[in-house]
C-alpha cells in the first residue's frame, strides 16, 4: 500500500490519516486496506464542509441575518466541531477565523445594545405622550372624537417596547387611570344627556298638543302670536331622542301648518275683497298727488280733509300695497304739513281760530267713531271693527297734526 501527502496532512501506507497542526501533527483516523488518496480525500471533504460552516457564518454576521447572541451559539457550536475535528486542512486557520468574529459579534452586541437603549427611550417618551394626552382628553368635554382617540393611543401603547418595570407601572397608570376617568364622566354625560332628551321629549308633546288645539283658530292675530310663543318654548326645551325628534317636529310643524294655511287662504279672500278698496283709493291718491306743489295752502288743507275721510271711508287694501299706498299719501300729509309749518309762521289769530275749529271737529269724529267701535264690539262685528280701530287711529293722526299747529300759534 502506497502513502496520500497533502499540505495539511497525510495518510500513510497503513491507512493511518494524519492532520498538521501548530501543536504537531496529530493522528485523526484510520482506514485500513483502503485507498489512502480515497482516504486522503474523505478528510479533506471533512475539511471543506468545516470551511463551509465558518463562511456562513461569517456571511451571516456580515449580512446582519444573525443576531449576537445566536452568533455566539453558532460560533461555539462550530468551535467544538472544528477544535479536534478529524479533518485535513487548515484547522488553525479556521479558528483563527472564528476568533475574528469574537469582536464582531461584541459590536454587534454593543450596536444592539444601544438600539434597544434608544428604543426603550422612545417608547418612554411615546408612553409619556400618551398619558399626557389621554389625561388632556380626560379632563375635557369631547364625548365622540374623545372615545375614537383613546383607543387610538391604546393601540399605539400595544406597539411600545416596555420600561423597567417601575417606570412602565408608573406610565400605563397614568394612562389607565386617565381612561377610566374619561370613560365614568362620558357615560355621565350622555346618561345625563339621555334623561334631558326625554324630558324634552315630554315638553315638546305638551307643546304638540297645544299646538294642535290652536290649529282651528280663525282668531289669526293672537293665534299667530301663540304659534310664535310655542316656537321659542320649542327651542329652548332642548333636543329630545333623535329616535323621536323628527316625528315631534313633524307633528309640531302638521298643526302650525294647518293654522296658517288658513289664515294664507283667508287673507288672501280679503286681500281679493280689497282689491275694489284699492281701485278707490288709487283714484283717491291721484287726486291728492295733484295738490302737489303746494301753491294755496288753505285749498290744500280743505281738499286733504275731504280725502282723509274719504280714504278712510274706501277701507282697507290688499296687505301688499298697504305700505306703498300709505306711504304716497303720507308724502302728501308731509308736504302739507310743511307748507303749513312755513306758512305758520306768518300767520294772523284768525288762522288759530281755524285751528282751533279743525281740532273740535276732528275731536268730535273721533268721538263718535269711538262710540260706533264700542257698539261694534259689543255686536262682535269683527269686520266693523277692524274697519272703525283703522278710521279712529287715522283720526286721531289728524287731530295730532292739528293740534301740533295750534301749539306753533301758540
Amino acid at each position: 500500500m502506497t502513502s496520500a501527502e497533502h499540505a495539511w496532512g497525510r495518510v500513510d501506507d497503513e491507512g493511518r490519516a494524519f492532520v498538521k497542526t501548530a501543536d504537531g501533527e496529530r493522528e485523526i483516523g484510520q482506514w485500513p486496506g483502503g485507498d489512502p488518496q480515497e482516504t486522503l480525500a474523505l478528510f479533506v471533504r471533512r475539511f471543506e464542509g468545516l470551511e463551509i460552516e465558518v463562511e456562513l457564518l461569517e456571511q451571516r454576521l456580515k449580512g446582519g441575518t444573525l443576531g449576537p447572541n445566536d452568533a455566539a451559539k453558532a460560533v461555539a457550536t462550530v468551535r467544538e466541531q472544528v477544535d479536534g475535528a478529524q479533518a485535513i486542512g487548515d484547522l488553525d486557520g479556521l479558528l483563527k477565523r472564528l476568533d475574528a468574529l469574537e469582536p464582531v459579534i461584541a459590536e454587534h452586541r454593543e450596536k444592539q445594545k444601544a438600539e434597544k437603549e434608544a428604543r426603550v427611550a422612545e417608547a418612554q417618551a411615546a408612553k409619556a405622550r400618551i398619558a399626557d394626552e389621554a389625561e388632556a382628553i380626560a379632563a375635557g368635554t369631547d364625548w365622540r372624537g374623545g372615545a375614537d382617540r383613546m383607543r387610538a393611543l391604546l393601540d399605539e401603547w400595544k406597539t411600545l417596547a416596555r420600561l423597567d418595570r417601575k417606570t412602565d407601572d408608573e406610565l400605563w397608570h397614568r394612562f389607565s387611570s386617565a381612561r377610566t376617568t374619561y370613560t365614568r364622566r362620558r357615560k355621565a354625560h350622555f346618561s345625563e344627556q339621555h334623561a334631558q332628551r326625554e324630558e324634552a321629549a315630554v315638553v315638546k308633546e305638551k307643546l304638540i298638543a297645544e299646538a294642535e288645539a290652536l290649529s282651528s283658530s280663525t282668531d289669526w292675530g293672537p293665534t299667530s302670536g301663540a304659534y310664535r310663543d310655542l316656537m321659542t318654548r320649542w327651542k329652548a326645551a332642548g333636543a329630545a331622542p333623535r329616535n323621536v325628534e323628527d316625528k315631534l317636529w313633524k307633528r309640531f310643524r302638521a298643526a302650525q301648518d294647518v293654522f296658517f294655511t288658513a289664515r294664507d287662504e283667508a287673507n288672501a279672500a280679503l286681500d281679493q275683497e280689497y282689491e275694489a278698496n284699492a281701485v278707490v283709493k288709487e283714484q283717491i291718491l291721484l287726486e291728492a298727488e295733484k295738490l302737489l306743489p303746494i301753491t294755496d295752502l288753505e285749498a290744500a288743507r280743505r281738499a286733504m280733509h275731504d280725502i282723509a275721510d274719504r280714504w278712510e271711508a274706501a277701507g282697507k287694501v290688499p296687505r301688499a300695497r298697504v305700505k306703498e299706498m300709505e306711504g304716497r299719501l303720507r308724502a302728501v300729509e308731509q308736504a302739507v304739513r310743511a307748507a303749513g309749518d312755513e306758512a305758520w309762521k306768518k300767520t294772523d289769530p284768525e288762522k288759530s281760530a281755524r285751528a282751533d275749529d279743525m281740532i273740535g271737529k276732528l275731536q268730535r269724529a273721533i268721538d263718535e267713531t269711538r262710540e260706533a267701535l264700542e257698539r261694534a264690539q259689543a255686536s262682535q262685528d269683527a269686520k266693523k271693527i277692524a274697519e272703525l280701530e283703522e278710521s279712529l287711529k287715522s283720526r286721531e293722526s289728524f287731530l295730532e297734526m292739528a293740534q301740533k299747529a295750534q301749539a306753533d300759534f301758540s
